[in-house]
């Protein structure tokens, strides 16, 4: 019952991410998301390796999201996110990863995004923190206490996206690696071949 909850849930999570709302991205592509000058939370830093190669740094905002951004770093810290692919990637929207369950390039493609981990679900931590560009949030299924381990990249903002998923970060370098993610096919955004993955994830405090 547990995995098929997982199946049904973060399919549900994929579909309510995809949602609509593509119209207006381009109007507003530039936008990007500020970090508090006084920021002293955890940076995590990325490792990319595939299409896209570099490092990217994430400020964790434990001021918006302290127990979301506490299960980033101990699943961290423990290594599980070394070797996570990026399995939804959709142009002009988001790369979502994160699934240290199913989610590794030697796993079967057809589980990729269905798995978390082995912590309980987190009850949503939502904020008036808006998904612009480079903002990092986590997925969910429907309902809305059911994040775990995934989370999602915005290459763009998605207003519509505003106050219903909990923001655990923002992009303060590696621009450049986000861009050049390898991109998924399809309407849900699947990656086709070869995946580009989290080769390693450290956290800086």
């Amino acid at each position: 019952m547990r995995d098929k909850l997982i199946f049904a849930g973060l399919f549900a999570a994929g579909l309510a991410i995809l949602g609509a709302s593509w119209w207006n991205l381009n109007a507003v592509s530039a936008q990007t998301a500020e970090v508090p000058a006084d920021h002293d939370g955890p940076v995590m830093v990325i490792e990319v390796a595939g299409e896209a190669s570099g490092t990217m740094r994430i400020a964790l905002r434990d001021d918006l999201a302290p127990a979301h951004v506490e299960r980033i770093v101990t699943l961290a810290e423990r290594g599980d996110y070394d070797g996570v692919v990026f399995h939804r990637v959709i142009e002009g929207f988001m790369a979502q990863t994160g699934d240290v369950e199913n989610g590794r390039a030697d796993g079967n493609p057809r589980f990729w995004g269905m798995g978390g981990s082995d912590l309980p679900n987190l009850q949503a931590e939502f904020s008036d923190q808006n998904f612009a560009r480079g903002v990092v949030g986590m997925a969910r299924s429907q309902n809305p206490d059911s994040a775990n381990s995934q989370f999602f990249i915005m290459f763009t903002p998605a207003p519509h996206l505003n106050g219903q998923y909990t923001v655990v970060g923002q992009l303060i370098d590696g621009y450049d690696v986000l861009d050049a993610i390898k991109l998924g096919t399809g309407g849900n955004g699947a990656i086709v071949g070869e995946p580009d993955r989290m080769e390693r994830v450290t956290i800086e405090r």
